[in-house]
């Protein structure tokens, strides 16, 4: 049976444990962060012996170096892909050079003068969506009804970055797409595998609520994704050559835009993929391996 290493104990770790099991595949949760570890010490990293693989690399990319040397095996999702995907900035460029249609978009990096600010926003009819360039969940995303609240917003940006440890001192405006349907595709090895759909509650959208992050309050829901969206997320991991992929698609009635993806997805109930979505994800491990 093959050991895969998963470096998180959350939803994903969970979900993966009796369907791999199943299928020959034992996965066990590495630790590698919040916690101290004796790293010339052999009886205290032993823990990281005799895996065949890892899943994805884990999410502080400095634990994950320390992990990676410990444990000495192939990543489903290596570091690469981590931090393309991460790089929000740096996936729409690339998909729009690949020609994947995305939102409009400008990247900001941190300080820029007012006059710049005003320019980028007046490339846009607002309102604009303001967000982190490598944050999660939604968090850090706002929208700016006119320009004052625009310069408000990156004001407040500026204060945080003007702390010199800040790692990533860079934000984008994006499009707004109003009315726009949302959907998380997931794709293994470039191939579709499945979608949901993330809708908010009705009284949550009737409240002026606009992200449909599930960690936010919106619900995912299976959906039979049309051909023409499974298309567009397969060309989107194509251009982005990462195995394990997930792709956010906001969806309206003349335009479907790819607007973020997430090398780290998380696995949701297998009744929300397709037939045959784990032994897909099984091929693709043992291929790693």
């Amino acid at each position: 049976m093959l050991r895969l290493a998963v470096a998180t104990d959350a939803e994903t770790y969970k979900r993966l444990q009796d369907p791999l099991e199943k299928r020959e595949i034992a996965v066990e949760s590495v630790h590698t962060a919040e916690r101290t570890l004796p790293l010339t010490d052999a009886e205290a990293t032993a823990e990281f012996d005799e895996f065949d693989a890892g899943f994805v690399y884990p999410p502080r990319i400095m634990e994950g170096g320390v992990a990676d040397a410990l444990l000495g095996v192939p990543w489903v999702n290596d570091r690469e892909a981590i931090l393309t995907s991460r790089n929000k900035a740096d996936v729409i460029a690339r998909l729009d050079r690949a020609g994947v249609p995305v939102p409009e978009t400008v990247a900001v990096s941190d300080p820029v003068d007012r006059a710049a600010l005003v320019a980028a926003f007046e490339r846009f009819e607002p309102p604009v969506v303001v967000k982190p360039n490598s944050a999660t969940r939604g968090v850090g995303v706002a929208k700016a009804a006119d320009l004052d609240s625009f310069l408000g917003i990156a004001d407040y940006l500026d204060l945080v970055h003007d702390y010199r440890a800040t790692g990533d001192q860079s934000f984008l405006l994006q499009e707004y797409l109003p009315d726009a349907r949302d959907f998380r595709v997931m794709l293994v090895d470039g191939e579709y595998v499945g979608a949901v759909e993330r809708r908010l509650p009705d009284d949550a959208l009737a409240a002026g609520q606009w992200k449909h992050n599930v960690h936010r309050g919106a619900e995912a829901t299976g959906v039979d994704l049309p051909a023409e969206l499974r298309d567009l997320a397969e060309r989107a991991a194509g251009a982005l050559d990462i195995p394990w992929l997930g792709v956010d698609l906001l969806v309206t009635d003349d335009r479907a835009v790819v607007t973020e993806t997430n090398a780290r997805p998380t696995v949701d109930s297998a009744m929300k993929y397709e037939p045959g979505f784990f032994d897909e994800l099984v091929a693709l491990i043992r291929e790693t391996v």
